[in-house]
């Protein structure tokens, strides 16, 4: 087992299977020493556990957790590529996004949920730079969506 996924253990939390594509593309892609993730939803089992705007349907916090769940599938899809999470050197970017009613505007809160989780998993390497952006509608109805890029320790 990684340190990383040991760290995750420790934290009550396993890593999933990744979560298959929904249309053409890959979960995940290097290029040199990085890796990027598609994005990611809040799949549980092959499930979302909740759908609609944050703001309307889903309370912040909820979205909050679900953010944390996309961050851990995100990770999922790093290892799918590099085979060992202990390459990451840094998580070089997130870029969120949430469904959002039209007055919501914790959309940064929300996201908060992939970096906090980012950071307790990894440590220092998970501090990043992030957008976190409000839009009207997400695949299947999702309320987030998490995209990460890794730089991985050089071979």
């Amino acid at each position: 087992m990684s340190a990383v996924e040991a760290k995750l253990a420790e934290l009550g939390l396993t890593l999933p299977s990744v979560v298959p594509p929904l249309a053409a593309y890959q979960p995940a892609v290097r290029s040199g020493v990085y890796v990027y993730t598609s994005g990611q939803l809040p799949m549980v089992e092959g499930k979302l556990p909740v759908t609609g705007k944050v703001g309307g349907e889903v309370t912040p916090e909820e979205a909050k957790e679900l953010a944390a769940t996309c961050a851990l599938n995100a990770l999922a899809a790093v290892k799918s590529v590099v085979g060992d999470l202990d390459r990451i050197a840094r998580v070089v970017k997130v870029v969120g996004f949430v469904a959002s009613a039209p007055d919501f505007t914790g959309q940064p809160g929300v996201i908060n949920g992939a970096s906090e989780l980012l950071g307790a998993v990894l440590g220092d390497k998970g501090v990043h730079a992030r957008s976190a952006v409000g839009v009207a509608v997400l695949p299947l109805d999702a309320p987030v969506e998490v995209e990460i890029q890794v730089e991985l320790v050089a071979d």
